[in-house]
C-alpha cells in the first residue's frame, strides 16, 4: 500500500530491550520510514536499541501507556497514527490491513481483531477469559460490539484522535479510546489480525488481576457520560432492592413478633427514595445524552456539506480564472 508517507508508526515501551530492534526494523523494512518509540523510563536499554536501530526516541515525563500514547502526540505530525506494543506480538506485514479502512474512508479507527488469528502460546487462558469478560462487559454497558477492545494494535486519524477525551493512565487506555470512540461518533472498523506469543526472553508487564480489575471498574466509571442510564440505574436499582429488603424486614418483624424498627424503617425509606431518584436521573440523562449526540452527527453532516461546497467554489473559481486568463491571451494574440 502507498501513502506510507502519510503513516507515523508509535511504539510504546518499557523494558523492551529484547524485542524493539526487530520492531522498529520490521516496520522499517515495510517501507515506514517515520517510527516514534515512546518510553516510559526503561532500565534495559531499550531507549538506546531503539535509536539504534533508526527509531526516533523520546522519553514520556509521566507513567504508563496511557500517558505516552497522550504525550506521543505532540511528537507527530503525519494525519495518520499506526500504534503497536514493542513486544513483537504483531505482525508488521499486517500493517496494510490495519491502514486500509482509514485510506479507503470507511473508518477514521482501527481495532486489530486478536482472536481471529491468536497463535498457541500467545495468551494464557486466564488472560483470554478476562479479554472475554472485559469484551463483554463493553457491549452490553456502552452497547456497542468491537469484539477485542483490549488491543494494543490499531490505526487512526489525529483528527480522530483529537475529539477524544483520554485521562487513562496505564493499560487503561486501549479501553478507554474504546469508550469515547462510541461516545464521540467515531467511525470504527475492527479487523481480523494474527497474535504472536511473546519471545520467552521478553517479561509482560501485565498483571492479569489487578489491571483486569482496573479496567472494568474504568469501564463501569465512564458509563457515566456515555450511558448514564445504566450507571445511575445500577446503583438506583441496588438501593432501592436494599430498601425492599430491608423494608420487609421491617414488615416481617412487626408481624410476628409485633415489635416496630423505627431506625431500620426510616433507612428502607430513605433507600427506595434514594434508588427510585436515581433511576429517574439516569432517565433524563440518557435523554439528554441521546439528543446531544444527535445534534453533533447533524452539525458534523452540516460542517462537512460546507467543506464540499467551499471546495467546489474553489474549484469554480479557479476555473472561472483560467478561463479568463486564456481569454486575455487569446484577445492579445489577435
Amino acid at each position: 500500500m502507498s501513502r506510507r508517507e502519510e503513516v507515523c508508526v508509535l511504539v510504546p515501551t518499557y523494558n523492551e530491550a529484547e524485542t524493539i530492534e526487530t520492531v522498529v526494523e520490521q516496520y522499517h523494512e515495510q517501507g515506514f520510514d517515520d517510527v516514534l518509540v515512546i518510553d516510559g523510563g526503561s532500565t534495559d536499554g531499550t531507549r538506546e536499541r531503539a535509536a539504534a536501530a533508526g527509531a526516533r526516541v523520546e522519553q514520556q515525563r509521566g507513567n504508563g501507556k496511557g500517558q505516552a500514547v497522550r504525550e506521543s502526540m505532540a511528537y507527530i505530525e503525519r494525519p495518520v497514527v499506526l500504534m503497536v506494543d514493542g513486544d513483537s506480538t504483531y505482525r508488521p506485514d499486517e500493517a496494510d490491513r490495519m491502514l486500509e479502512p482509514i485510506f479507503e474512508g470507511r473508518a477514521e479507527h482501527v481495532i486489530g481483531n486478536r482472536f481471529a488469528n491468536m497463535q498457541p502460546g500467545a495468551m494464557t487462558r486466564l488472560n483470554q477469559t478476562g479479554n472475554r469478560i472485559i469484551n463483554r462487559a463493553f457491549r452490553f454497558i456502552h452497547r456497542e460490539n468491537l469484539v477485542d477492545i483490549l488491543s494494543g494494535y490499531r490505526a487512526f486519524t489525529r483528527e480522530s484522535f483529537d475529539r477524544l477525551s483520554l485521562s487513562a493512565d496505564g493499560f487503561g487506555i486501549e479501553t478507554e479510546l474504546a469508550v469515547e470512540c462510541v461516545k464521540h461518533d467515531v467511525r470504527v472498523e475492527v479487523v481480523p489480525i494474527s497474535y504472536e506469543p511473546r519471545p520467552d526472553e521478553s517479561e509482560t508487564n501485565l498483571r492479569p488481576v489487578r489491571d483486569g480489575g482496573n479496567i472494568i471498574l474504568r469501564l463501569y466509571q465512564m458509563a457515566k457520560t456515555n450511558n448514564p442510564l445504566f450507571y445511575f440505574g445500577s446503583i438506583g436499582a441496588t438501593s432501592a432492592f436494599v430498601g425492599t429488603l430491608l423494608a420487609g424486614y421491617v414488615a416481617y418483624v412487626w408481624v410476628v413478633n409485633g415489635v416496630g424498627r423505627n431506625v431500620i424503617a426510616l433507612a428502607a425509606g430513605v433507600a427506595l427514595l434514594f434508588g427510585v431518584q436515581l433511576v429517574m436521573f439516569g432517565v433524563l440523562s440518557d435523554l439528554i445524552v441521546t439528543a446531544n449526540r444527535r445534534q453533533t452527527q447533524q452539525l458534523r453532516r452540516v460542517a462537512d456539506r460546507l467543506e464540499e461546497v467551499d471546495g467546489r467554489g474553489e474549484s469554480g473559481l479557479l476555473d472561472e480564472r483560467q478561463a479568463g486568463d486564456e481569454g486575455g491571451s487569446n484577445g492579445k494574440d489577435g
